[in-house]
This record gives C-alpha cells, structure tokens and sequence, in this order.
C-alpha cells in the first residue's frame, strides 16, 4: 500500500515563483513618480541657476556706490555745461583784428611792467573771489544734481519658489538742493520713470504699463518740507546721518515721508545716500505679481545722489 501523499499542494495565485507577492504599485507608476520627480528637481535647479547666476539681482546701492559716485570728477557729471577758459580764448583767436589801411585811431600800448592791472570801471572796486551768485545771499549755496547720481526700485519677489529681487536702475534724474550755513533748506529731485530699467525687458513692460503708467506719470519727485539741520559745517570725507521728510509723488499721489540719510562732501561734491519706503496702496500701484511670481506688497525707493556747485 503506497502511503505516499500525492495531493498537489494549493498555490497562492498572488505569489511570484521566488516566493513573495506580486502586485503592489504598477512598475509604470513607479517610473512616472520618479520622473515627475526628477523633472520638478530639474526645473527647480534651473530656477536656482537663474536667479543666482544669470539673472542675479543687483546689491541694494550703499556706501561703496556712493564712493564710486563721488569718485567721478564734478565737471565731467555735471549736467549744465558752459563755455570754457579754453573755449573763450579760441574763439577770441577767431575774432583777432586785422590791420585796416583806413583805420585812422591811435594804437593802444602796453600798460607799463610796473602798473598795477585793474579791469574794473573807475570809481568800483572788485567784488571779493566769495562772493555768491548774483541774487543769492551770502552764505547761501545752490548745488545741481550730475550725471553720477542713480535712483530705482527694489522689490523682493518669490520667483516660482525661490526668493529673489526685481532692482531697476536709471540716472535720467533733475535736481537741486540748497545749503544756508549748516542746513539744508531746499532740495528737489525730479524722475524719468520711463527710463528705469531693470534686467527684464518683460518686467520693464510691465512696470511702465500697469504698475507705474509712465505715458499717464512719466514722472516721480521728491520735495523738502523741513530744513535738513546739518549741526555743523561740512567736513571733506566725513559722513553726516540725518534725517529727511519732504513730500513724494508717485503715480500723481502724493504723501509725506520721513527717512534716513548719509550724506557727504568730497571731491567738491556732495553725495548723498538714502531709500524711501513705499506701500504701494498708499500710491494705487497696482501689485506686480503676476503668474509664477509673487511679490510683496512694498518695496524700497533707492538713491545715490551727487550734487555739484551751480556755476551762474
């Protein structure tokens, strides 16, 4: 009698032929979670890249800019030009007398080695080398904005997820600020705001579009409303922290604002270094977010300033 079971033993319909369990996640979905995955990481990095490397945004302006700014000699920035020394002495050379047979009138001479030279009218003395500009009180001191000085925004965005910062820059600014004694009693800048510019074609389209109106306010400007009390006279090189509070317009609103300041005298030049903050409801700008990129809802007016000695 065979005792030997020959029952064929039950096979478990779920199991592999190594013995563990077949089902479980698809292998297909497996692969397309690794490659949304790697495709996110892919795109994320790129954002990285951009930001960091290609599309860095500019360091807020400091006191390195105002170094460089005061750096640029004053009569190479300066904004209002006019005729030279040497400009009057060619054209003096133009204009040189020729002898004329029929000119009948005595020859001038020479005034003699040791006569004193005097150009002015008898009967006046010459005015002092200090004297201020014709209408201007003594010491009194007006000062125009040059071609050095750099104003813009700074705005910090979320740029699909990574933290960055849209900076626009221009030098299209006007301007000019007036000293009596130790205090600043009036000052003015005027803005091109269609000429800032940042390092996106795209969002300069939109700034001037949208946000800023620049065909509606091609302008912004700032204006004291309280003299600057300086405390002393100026020393060359040396920084003076203050304080101003004027009224600024931007998008035809106006409201009166109260910042800090740097301000310093070099090179024959006064430079000074400061930002506004701006809300920008407080302006009706509209908010610049738009799709895959947030920002907030403020942003910083930023100025370096050079102003040199009017010349009338």
């Amino acid at each position: 009698m065979n005792t030997h079971d020959t029952t064929t033993p039950d096979v478990d319909p779920g199991a592999s032929p190594d013995g563990g369990r077949r089902g479980g996640i698809p292998r297909w979905l497996k692969w397309g979670a690794f490659s949304i995955v790697g495709v996110v990481a892919l795109v994320f990095g790129a954002i990285l890249i951009y930001v960091n490397f290609i599309n860095d945004p500019e360091d807020p302006l400091d006191e390195s800019d105002l170094d460089a700014a005061l750096s640029i000699d004053g009569d190479e920035a300066a904004t209002d030009g006019g005729a030279t020394t040497d400009d009057a002495v060619a054209d003096g050379a133009d204009d040189e007398v020729t002898d004329d047979p029929t000119d009948t009138r005595p020859e001038a001479t020479a005034p003699a080695e040791d006569a004193p030279a005097s150009t002015a009218p008898v009967g006046t003395e010459p005015p002092p080398a200090d004297t201020a500009p014709a209408g201007v009180p003594e010491g009194v001191s007006l000062w125009n904005i040059t071609d050095a000085s750099e104003l813009g925004y700074r705005v910090d965005e979320v740029l699909f997820g990574v933290d960055t910062a849209a900076v626009g820059r221009t030098n299209q600014i006007t301007g000019a600020l007036t000293i009596d004694g130790t205090s600043v009693t009036d000052a003015e800048f005027v803005v091109d705001v269609a000429s800032i510019e940042s390092d996106d074609g795209r969002r300069d389209n939109q700034f001037r579009g949208r946000i800023m109106s620049t065909d509606e306010f091609p302008t912004a400007t700032f204006t004291l409303t309280e003299p600057i009390e300086l405390g002393t006279e100026a020393v060359e090189g040396a920084n003076v922290e203050t304080t101003a509070t004027g009224e600024l317009t931007l998008r035809g609103v106006t409201n009166t604002v109260t910042f800090e300041l740097t301000a310093r005298l070099e090179n024959g030049q006064i430079g000074v270094l400061g930002s506004i903050p701006v809300l920008f409801e407080d302006y009706d700008i509209a908010n610049p977010s738009f799709a895959g990129i947030t920002t907030e809802d403020n942003g910083l007016l930023e100025f370096v300033l050079v102003f040199a000695p009017d010349s009338i």
